[in-house]
């Protein structure tokens, strides 16, 4: 049998087990997918030691940069991005990927479907906002980042302000702000300030309508949940699992 898995820490929020395992049951495929809930990366080397089998697994918050330090290579594109989501295992070593990159510039595509954007604004700055921010820069997308923390952003979210919302018609949610269980959080912008013009993309996908998208359709925002994209990252992932 063939082991593969998801570290993270909370994991309550995802579907990677069932969606895997579906597909092993469907395809008649001797594996099994699990989740390891590691309360600090530390623990993985206990999870490794566990299953000699496992081989390969998706990483998700917190720990799609830190991984990093403990990979024996990077695929180059990871690198750039310096975040990681999938790590196959051969022979002992461990090999970091990025999928994130392709299930958003799928779902980017569909929610922009042609048209053109201005600038954007991306909700975050962690390991799923890099991998937003590459697409961006691979589209010719100017983004501005909004962070909880100035040093790290360039806004706060208490100096976001309605005009600036006007300039920027795309808006993405790279934080996991919003996610199951927590449904009715939503990330603090002044949602009066958009409009029919507005284009709302949560990465989160459990909920499918997240209070984010809510609020953005209250005033008139097309809007997007990232069911899309975790399957197109799912679908890569398991390319890289069998092919690299």
């Amino acid at each position: 049998m063939k082991r593969y898995g998801l570290i993270g820490h909370p994991l309550k929020h995802s579907q990677s087990r069932f969606y895997f395992n579906e597909k092993f049951e469907y395809e008649g495929l001797d594996c099994l997918y699990q989740h390891f809930d590691l309360k600090t990366l530390d623990e993985l080397h206990e999870v490794m030691a566990k299953y000699p089998d496992l081989c390969g697994f998706n990483v998700t918050i917190p720990y799609k940069e830190s991984i990093i330090a403990l990979l024996d290579d990077i695929d180059p594109t990871a690198k750039e991005v310096e975040a990681v989501n999938v790590v196959k295992v051969a022979d002992g070593k461990l090999k970091g990927y990025n999928t994130d990159i392709d299930g958003f510039a799928l779902l980017l595509e569909r929610a922009v479907n042609g048209k053109t954007v201005d600038r954007a604004l991306v909700l975050g700055t962690g390991g799923a906002s890099k991998a937003v921010q590459y697409v961006l820069r691979q589209k010719g997308i100017a983004y501005s980042l909004v962070s909880r923390d100035a040093a790290k952003g360039d806004y706060t979210y208490d100096t976001l302000t309605d005009d600036i919302l006007r300039q920027h018609h795309l808006i993405i949610n790279a934080t996991p702000v919003g996610m199951s269980p927590y449904v009715n959080d939503f990330p603090d912008i002044h949602y009066q300030g958009l409009s029919n013009k507005h284009i709302l993309i949560d990465l989160v996908y459990n909920p499918k309508e997240t209070a984010f998208m809510e609020l953005g359709k209250t005033w008139g925002a097309k809007v997007y949940n990232g069911v899309q994209m975790f399957e197109e990252q799912a679908k890569r992932t398991w390319e890289i699992f069998n092919h690299g």
